[in-house]
């Protein structure tokens, strides 16, 4: 088949001039990626083949009951499936050897229609390496796998084969791909307020509803893909096609996702292709005796401070299981897309360590760039979006590399989003380091609209680690232990709690309307949740007590985290009426250090804020483009938030003809200390 044609290199240079001396690293880039694409395209049929490794790999069942079962090792000597089913013989059922280094076997149905492998059974594989030696595995491509912790930290396989009524069936077709996503970032362990781990079912059931009510359109799942240590919130994967389980059964993370497509919900997955855990008895590592087979042999395979095995991304049976894992997700649980952990590892020959990225171009395409990593990355975007055109990507990445969120047919990677990561960095250097007067309005401002010129950012305040054990939740930085005696309306509404409840609001809005074409929240911290997360484990005596979500909290009616609860729902049903997230940047017509003031239009909207600790003002001159009649739709310091009623919605403003802070008129405002507006017409 012949090659496609290569990108131009003037779509590039017309997002960023910049980029010009640096247009042949980035065609070599393309080059590479155009030569898997061909490869796949000649050799496996194309993406549409190629992806669905999951139905030649692994357990494969026919209506017949027939079970063909396969499994890549090339160094193995011999291989024997064992398990319930033959009584773990080791000679009983000898798999044969291609010439790919692929092993198979036909088993047989029982009887007619039923599977000689019962439903659920534990399955391995036990082979033999050139010196002599036995090893026995996972299989790689299994899709249930569970832990008895009471017998031993190590999962067993299963043979995942409910009957066609005990399979999920889908009811709800995806939803439609939001005009911009507005995500609840949620871990369904978590999920609980009880002292134990949450399971998909409940999540279905207690979490989706709240969700839905918040406004939040998209959900990120986290620690599906199956990890043998909990506390490691899902990163050190294992068994890359086994769902959590747990949580449940992989019928009831189907029944999850679906109901969510059925509140108009979109689904991603948090995928894990950036490294892999070092376990060998239950994970990829040394699977076929080697060091060598699914990752890279030697230092360059580990990732030093995370102590996993690093994936070889130029071998072609890896690419394989990859991109079949992504379609796997797709096709079997119906996600809507992925947001992809850990890329700047992957994108990077030092993984970012120790490495500072000053945003120099030579540092994105000189030797540190990892080409091998950076074309899988292009080959998963290409592939899905090509196969799901409503596909969402996401890229969680700190070192802003240029051309990540452009098409790879433009000379991009081709994710959908990045993830502003220096946004809840700035924040928490903010209330740990300067007192309020020292806020620095125009830096603030410059963080949040920093960003690559026709790439799409996903804004947030904080994710789940800011919350991780040593840091706390944005709430806690604010309030700390007055959380614990003066969150009740039948307390006094002391200073500090005063001050926390104000500033939560104004950093959630500003975060929102300000700083990207997507937001993102961690469960829990909608409602200003304490505290911290911690996963139980031996230094907490294997404690619940931070791995849940205090949902009684927020549920209780005399409690003031309701209040903060109520905001953000505010924030996203307006958002969704005037839909800023998916209009241009913001025009920010006023950052004044010394009254603590931001003020910016977006969408026909004019958003103010007084972050000054003690000044309120009156008559406040605020510049906006458009004239007319403006009337305030929404405050932070309305009752229902935990305000103070100094300003409520409906007050009216008529703009004068005047030019002020380069916009063509103005007009003039009430607002409180720590409050913030937003005024529409």
């Amino acid at each position: 088949m012949a090659a496609t044609a290569s990108f131009d290199p003037q779509s590039v240079l017309k997002l960023d001039g910049y980029l010009e001396p640096f247009i042949p690293a980035i065609a070599h880039r393309h080059e590479r990626f155009q030569k898997w694409k061909d490869a796949i395209d000649q050799y496996e049929g194309g993406y549409e083949k190629f992806t669905r490794g999951f139905e030649m790999m692994g357990f494969n069942v026919k209506e017949s009951g027939e079970v063909i079962y396969r499994e890549w090792a090339p160094n193995a000597t011999e291989a024997h499936l064992i398990g319930d089913f033959n009584q773990w013989n080791r000679l009983s059922h000898p798999l044969k050897k291609n010439t790919f280094g692929v092993w198979e076997l036909t088993i047989p149905p029982k009887a007619p229609g039923v599977c000689a492998i019962p439903h659920d059974s534990k399955v391995k594989i036990s082979m033999i390496t050139p010196s002599g030696a036995r090893i026995e595995r996972i299989p790689a491509w299994i899709q249930r796998v569970t832990q008895d912790l009471a017998f031993s930290p190590a999962y067993e396989g299963r043979f995942w084969n409910p009957s066609t009524s005990e399979r999920y069936q889908f009811k709800n077709p995806r939803p439609p791909q939001p005009r911009a996503i507005r995500i609840y970032e949620a871990h369904v362990g978590i999920s609980t307020s009880e002292h134990r781990v949450g399971t998909y079912k409940e999540f279905t059931k207690d979490t989706l509803p709240r969700i839905h009510a918040l406004g939040y359109n998209t959900i990120q799942l986290m620690a599906i893909m199956e990890h043998p240590y909990y506390a490691s919130f899902g990163y050190q994967v294992t068994s890359f096609f086994a769902a959590s389980s747990r949580y449940g059964t992989p019928e009831e993370l189907r029944e999850l996702v679906d109901a969510a497509h059925g509140m108009g919900i979109t689904v991603l997955l948090d995928v894990v292709h950036s490294h892999a855990c070092k376990n060998v008895l239950d994970g990829l590592n040394a699977f076929d005796g080697t060091d060598h087979q699914y990752f890279h042999e030697g230092s360059k395979g580990r990732h030093e401070l995370w102590d996993s095995r690093l994936f070889n991304y130029g071998s072609h049976e890896v690419l394989r299981f990859l991109l079949s894992n992504l379609r796997f997700y797709m096709e079997e649980y119906k996600f809507d897309g992925f947001r992809f952990d850990g890329v700047t590892s992957m994108m990077y020959v030092h993984h970012g360590i120790g490495t500072g990225f000053s945003g120099g171009y030579p540092e994105y395409f000189g030797p540190g760039a990892d080409e091998e990593a950076i074309a899988y990355l292009m080959l998963a975007n290409d592939a899905m979006h090509a196969l799901y055109p409503s596909v969402i990507t996401i890229a969680e990445d700190v070192s802003g590399m240029p051309l990540l969120c452009i098409p790879v047919s433009q000379g991009g990677i081709g994710f959908d989003y990045r993830l502003s990561m220096a946004i809840p960095d700035m924040w928490i250097k903010l209330l740990k380091h300067k007192t309020d007067d020292e806020w620095d309005m125009g830096n603030i401002v410059h963080t949040l609209t920093d960003r690559r010129y026709g790439e799409k950012s996903v804004a947030y305040a904080e994710s789940h680690d800011q919350a991780l054990v040593g840091d706390k939740t944005l709430a806690f930085w604010l309030m700390d232990k007055e959380m614990y005696t003066h969150m009740s309306d039948l307390t006094p509404m002391t200073p500090i709690i005063a001050r926390g409840l104000s500033l939560h609001k104004m950093i959630r809005l500003l975060v929102h309307s300000l700083g990207g074409e997507g937001y993102l929240n961690f469960e829990g911290n909608e409602f200003g949740h304490p505290e911290w997360l911690d996963f139980p484990r031996e230094g907490n005596n294997n404690s619940f007590q931070h791995a849940r979500r205090q949902w009684n909290i927020v549920d209780d009616q005399l409690l003031r985290y309701r209040y903060l609860n109520n905001f953000d729902a505010a924030i996203n049903h307006l958002e969704e009426e005037h839909r800023w997230l998916s209009a241009p940047q913001a025009y920010v017509s006023l950052k004044h250090g010394g009254d603590k003031m931001i003020a910016y239009e977006r969408s026909g909207l004019l958003f103010v804020f007084n972050f000054h600790p003690t000044k309120s003002f009156t008559d406040y001159r605020i510049g906006v483009d458009e004239a007319g009649e403006y009337h305030i739709i929404l405050t932070s310091d309305e009752k229902k938030f935990g305000g103070f009623e100094n300003v409520s919605c409906g007050g009216r403003f008529t703009t004068t003809p005047m030019e002020w802070n380069g916009r063509k008129n103005w007009l003039q405002i009430y607002i409180p200390s720590r409050t913030c507006v937003v005024l529409g017409k």
